[in-house]
């Protein structure tokens, strides 16, 4: 009966199985044709929109070396502001998760005044308003503290974006904490294990799977929103792209250009995200 029920030449797999295996392939095979398609087709629509538009190819190739070379501070900007929003979302996180009504306060009010005021007012906080805090705190009798207050550009924005998605984040990783069900800490606490040893050997790295691909989508969404530090006149690339727009009358292929540029960056994270949540999900794959 049983040799009825194998494939010739495959090792032992059942027939059943052989066919299923073959089912799943199929499927595959035709998504990945498909998806293939899908973006020729997309493609080939939007360079047709591009030529009826009438755009100047031989401008937008002169002066793309130097929209990339702005590009330096993007990944500066984002890099350095998502690794702040982490630790402010981890310690903020613990915070709302605290049963100290101190610690609890403060977290939630940070949460609270950061996702209630609009980005943009909290740039130009950090930026224009912080410097006349200083100097009133000098009035006070605090001398240099303006100075000390006054940030540049750069420093500003990395502060405002950080402090901004750290507010955000934190809510994704209290989310994330409070998903791991309650009996791992009980078996951590009868195991003789204290509650940071609880939360750093037991619940945080089973919370990262969870966290893990909400927190890579808020990366993306960095690197978009670190153009806004071209409001302080920071030489990032939209920065520049205005600048040449401006000065040549051609804003729409300079807007178009950068945009494109954004778009390949975020397409190029999106494919690690993907990526590194296989990696992190590795044990609850699917066959289908």
């Amino acid at each position: 009966m049983m040799a009825k029920t194998m494939h010739p030449g495959t090792a032992g797999i059942p027939l059943e199985a052989q066919r299923v295996l073959q089912q799943i392939e199929s499927k595959k095979s035709k998504y990945r044709r498909n998806m293939v398609i899908a973006f020729a087709v997309l493609i080939g629509f939007m360079i047709t929109a591009l030529i009826v538009l009438g755009l100047d190819f031989k401008f937008m190739a002169k002066w793309l070396p130097f929209i990339l070379a702005g590009s330096g501070y993007t990944f500066l900007v984002a890099f350095l502001a998502i690794s702040l929003a982490c630790i402010l979302a981890v310690v903020g996180a613990l915070g709302r998760l605290s049963k100290n009504p101190i610690f609890n306060s403060i977290a939630t009010s940070y949460v609270s005044l950061i996702r209630g005021t609009p980005l943009l007012v909290q740039i130009y906080m950090w930026y224009l308003a912080l410097p006349q805090i200083g100097k009133a705190l000098e009035g006070y009798g605090i001398p240099g503290i303006q100075r000390l207050l006054t940030l540049p550009a750069v420093p500003a924005g990395i502060l405002a974006l950080g402090v901004c998605y750290g507010a955000y984040m934190t809510e994704t990783v209290r989310a994330g904490i409070q998903s791991i069900k309650i009996g791992q800490t009980e078996a951590a606490k009868a195991l003789g294990m204290t509650t940071s040893q609880t939360m750093k050997r037991i619940i945080f790295p089973q919370a990262l799977r969870v966290i893990i691909p909400p927190v890579s989508n808020e990366f993306i969404a960095m690197i978009k929103d670190s153009s806004m530090v071209s409001l302080m006149g920071v030489w990032e690339m939209s920065y520049r792209a205005l600048k040449i727009g401006r000065r040549h009358f051609q804003s729409l292929e300079m807007l178009i250009m950068v945009a494109f540029i954004y778009w390949i960056m975020c397409v190029l994270l999106q494919f690690c995200q993907e990526k590194i949540e296989k990696h992190m999900a590795r044990g609850d794959r699917r066959i289908s």
